[in-house]
């Protein structure tokens, strides 16, 4: 669909709805006195704001039947809100964020966005490939984090908006320059958000490139299934899928070890509460200052594989993760300080939001044992995660 037949199917949809009609915004028949069925689907797309260098941002919102709505924004191709139903079927955002633009461009950790070239952390900036060195910029104490200085997430992404029999979504295309960030070749790369009736958001990579690279690209929402006015997610219980998890030195950069969960406050196989532990006397999570850490993914075969499921009790609200990576980093908010103020005028204090980033290991292009991230001309990189939100009665 062409962006002028979306702005025609938007306006259509926009004027029944101004005249007390529901209709599905596919459709473009124009309004009458008779009663139409209620909205199946709905997608729109259209301006949001501008970049301090006068880039248009766009907003795409993508509902589905149950009323689950997820609003995207071109920039950083981040998730601005995500409602989901509680138990008594009451919507609210389980995601922080702001409520305006310009606190994205230079105070947001992250807030819902697309990380990359490489999300995570590689040490001190510097990674080997094919004998060339290569230095990127270190903005991570003395490593470099998710991307750099102007990383995936600070880019403005390509929109093309869709429904299908799966529900309906977008795709975001951004391409990378040579040299971008430090990182050799050019790289193509999209993301494909789709909301489909089964209360699933599903997350579809894709990229190629020119000359070898290295790529890890993971979403990074801060959730909070409470919703918005819960003040931390220590009531959360998760699951990970994970017998061993990837040890982290001072600077928090994978030691090499693979180490086992068992024991430890890193044993997520059993539900548990995230604050039941987050406290103990262990130097992993001192050094995390809480958890910040990847965990190595039980399963088998390259298919969607359970990674982790979360329950808040309170009012219900379920969430479950499903991935092709082979690792998922569990983030406990920890370096959230009381200082951001978000959606609400809500102030966001340590450990109000969690993030559960699917993705290749921290580090790994120094690390030789850990999955390649390596991307060669010629090949393409395929990843998809899938978000289940459910409510458990």
């Amino acid at each position: 669909m062409t962006r002028l037949a979306r702005q025609v199917v938007v306006a259509a949809a926009a004027a029944a709805l101004a005249a007390g009609c529901s209709r599905d915004a596919t459709s473009t028949t124009p309004a009458t006195s008779t009663p139409m069925p209620p909205i199946k689907t709905y997608l729109t797309q259209g301006p949001f704001d501008r970049t301090p260098d006068g880039q248009s941002v766009d907003l795409i919102t993508l509902r589905n039947q149950a009323g689950v709505e997820v609003r995207i924004m071109t920039y950083g191709a981040t998730i601005l809100s995500l409602k989901t139903p509680d138990r008594a079927g009451a919507l609210d955002d389980i995601t922080l964020g702001f409520d305006t633009f310009a606190p994205y461009v230079d105070k947001s950790p992250y807030f819902g966005a697309v990380v990359g070239r490489y999300g995570n952390r590689i040490a001190k900036g510097k990674f080997v490939l094919d004998g060339q060195t290569y230095t990127l910029a270190t903005n991570n104490n003395a490593n470099h984090l998710h991307g750099g200085v102007k990383g995936f997430d600070k880019r403005v992404w390509k929109a093309d908006t869709f429904q299908n029999v799966s529900g309906v979504g977008v795709k975001l295309t951004y391409t990378s320059a040579d040299g971008e960030e430090g990182y050799p070749g050019t790289l193509t790369a999209d993301v494909t958000y789709t909301l489909t009736d089964k209360n699933q958001l599903i997350v579809d990579y894709h990229a190629t490139t020119d000359k070898a690279t290295v790529l890890n690209l993971t979403q990074h929402t801060y959730f909070n299934l409470a919703g918005g006015k819960a003040n931390d997610i220590l009531g959360h219980e998760l699951m990970l899928n994970a017998d061993r998890y990837t040890p982290v030195d001072d600077t928090l950069i994978p030691t090499g070890e693979l180490a086992p969960v068992a024991g430890t406050p890193f044993d997520f196989r059993t539900a548990t509460a995230i604050g039941a532990r987050i406290g103990q006397d262990n130097e992993q999570l001192k050094r995390g200052k809480g958890y910040d850490h990847n965990w190595v993914l039980t399963r088998q075969g390259d298919g969607l594989s359970l990674a982790a499921r979360v329950l808040e009790p309170t009012t219900g609200r379920t969430l479950e993760v499903s991935t092709t990576e082979p690792g998922i980093q569990f983030y406990s908010g920890n370096f959230l300080d009381g200082t951001i103020t978000g959606k609400g005028g809500r102030v966001y204090p340590q450990r109000s939001g969690f993030c559960l980033e699917t993705q290749h290991f921290p580090d790994s292009p120094n690390h030789p044992t850990f999955p390649s991230t390596v991307l060669r001309p010629g090949q393409e990189f395929k990843s998809q995660t899938v978000f289940t939100f459910g409510v458990a009665k």
